[in-house]
């Protein structure tokens, strides 16, 4: 189930999507098959070869890509690779937002 996240926040990630650009979604989460995790992070394109290639970059596999027939693809990210891919891209405002760091 997610929460933390507005409508506008989900327009925005899907419009950057349909910009072309690799898209970050941070929200509250919890699911009984990952009760350790509070948050994901999906990672999304509209291109899978591009998005694919972006993961390469992060060791993330091709087949995690939860593909999707409305052309909002993406990667969930949890935990440590959460964190590391957030700092990497400049994203300090979805760690702090989700209190993922100690500042």
């Amino acid at each position: 189930m997610a929460f933390g996240i507005d409508k506008e926040a989900l327009k925005d990630w899907k419009n950057a999507i349909d910009r072309g650009e690799i898209a970050f979604l941070t929200h509250y989460w919890l699911d009984d098959r990952y009760p350790q995790y509070h948050t994901v992070t999906k990672a999304g394109a509209k291109n899978l070869d591009q998005l694919a290639l972006w993961g390469e970059n992060y060791k993330l596999k091709k087949e995690w890509i939860h593909v999707r027939n409305d052309g909002y693809s993406h990667f969930d990210l949890l935990g440590s690779t959460q964190i590391h891919i957030l700092k990497s891209e400049g994203l300090s405002d979805h760690l702090s937002r989700f209190k993922l760091i100690k500042e």
